[in-house]
């Protein structure tokens, strides 16, 4: 399987990721992805349905590398102007602006719930793994996230968040 379809694989990832060595390390998860997913496989255009998982996982990856970088720029105070081949610069402005927004309401709320929420949404970790980082129960991380979901919408307007 990998023989024979590394080449297009490859290309569809670096397609979307641009960069060599990371498109590598993507066609390696496609394969592995696609490994364990052959269960579901329903028998029908496989090239199809293998390029489907490494286009996928390669926009998923772009997403999360994109998130990381802003959230760690977000956290740092620094505003997270984005350059993209295809963003205009009022594109580009209204994401610094957006950013801006959204860590100034960010610092309004409690401690507690900004670190729950923060790892959460932006940072993507699990229940478990924020109790463990936290050093708490998964259930106080629960009730944490449940409060501050609470206080956002107690403290926001709807289409503020």
């Amino acid at each position: 399987m990998v023989e024979s379809y590394q080449g297009p694989v490859y290309g569809a990832v670096f397609g979307v990721l641009r960069d060599p060595t990371w498109a590598r390390d993507v066609t390696t998860q496609v394969f592995v992805r696609a490994y364990y997913a052959l269960p579901r496989y329903e028998g029908q255009g496989f090239k199809t349905w293998l390029m489907r998982i490494a286009v996928n996982l390669a926009i998923d990856e772009k997403r999360k590398e994109e998130r990381q970088v802003r959230l760690s720029l977000l956290v740092q105070g620094e505003p997270t102007f984005v350059h993209t081949q295809t963003a205009s610069p009022e594109q580009q402005v209204l994401v610094w602006e957006q950013e801006a927004e959204m860590q100034r309401r960010l610092s309004e709320l409690p401690a507690g719930y900004r670190e729950v929420l923060v790892a959460y949404y932006f940072e993507e970790k699990t229940y478990q793994e924020i109790a463990e980082e936290l050093q708490v129960t998964v259930k106080t991380v629960e009730t944490k996230l449940y409060r501050a979901r609470q206080w956002v919408r107690k403290h926001w307007r709807k289409e503020e968040w």
